[in-house]
């Protein structure tokens, strides 16, 4: 269901059955793990977190690694030019 590398990867898969006996798969709540950061970097005007990524690990899908270091749900929470971010490594 979700790539190799992705956030969702290790986060449990549930099911409920409704009334009518309709199954619902779903995954449950994933919780930002704590993410050491290795390094930082700073937002230049007009980027975005796939942007950042992309300079960062030549992966833009790989934005949710710095979302987490910054205990971020949102990505754009995180762009605002000039702000410094911490940047840990593309895999941990």
């Amino acid at each position: 269901m979700f790539f190799k590398g992705s956030r969702y990867e290790f986060v449990a898969t549930d099911s409920i059955t409704d009334a009518n006996g309709v199954t619902l798969k779903f995954k449950r709540v994933r919780f930002i793990p704590e993410t050491p950061a290795h390094a930082g970097v700073i937002v230049n005007p007009t980027e975005r977190l796939d942007h950042i990524s992309f300079r960062v690990y030549t992966d833009p899908e790989l934005f949710w690694r710095i979302c987490d270091a910054n205990t971020a749900l949102w990505p754009a929470d995180l762009v605002e030019t000039g702000r410094l971010l911490k940047v840990p490594p593309a895999e941990g």
